[in-house]
């Protein structure tokens, strides 16, 4: 499958179909075999009583790229252990990107690092994410 047919059928089967993704806002920019890119904008409503961004927004952002990455290879992929370290805060109004990386993968379990960026490129999370692959084939061959 070449780069556009990823995008695309990760656009059509995933991303059209995921509301939660939706209402973050999230945009995809680059897919292929173990590997996300996904990006968003802090909205208002976004953020918490101290006027940051909830963590539960970034980890969000970093759980879709996890989400992506592991469903790129064609077989249903869960998540079945996350955790994320939040570094720096973010407010209303910030573009951040979160990049996923796989970094090992056998038949039944894979392991990924999402991090993520402001739009200065400095990491404000870092995710790491373990899922379980089926062998159910999502993507018709």
């Amino acid at each position: 499958m070449n780069k556009s047919d990823a995008f695309l059928i990760a656009k059509e089967k995933m991303l059209d179909n995921d509301k939660f993704s939706q209402w973050l806002g999230v945009r995809l920019e680059e897919i292929r075999s173990g590997y996300c890119k996904l990006s968003m904008t802090i909205r208002e409503e976004m953020t918490n009583g101290f006027s940051i961004a909830h963590g539960g927004i970034c980890y969000s952002l970093a759980d879709s790229a996890l989400a992506f990455a592991s469903n790129s290879h064609g077989k249903m992929a869960v998540s079945i252990e996350t955790s994320i370290s939040h570094i720096s805060k973010l407010k209303a109004g910030d573009n951040i990107c979160a990049e996923a990386k796989e970094i090992s993968k056998t038949e039944k379990i894979a392991v990924y690092l999402v991090e993520v960026l402001n739009s200065e490129g400095s990491l404000v999370a870092s995710f790491k994410g373990t899922v379980y692959r089926s062998s159910k084939e999502w993507i018709a061959k």
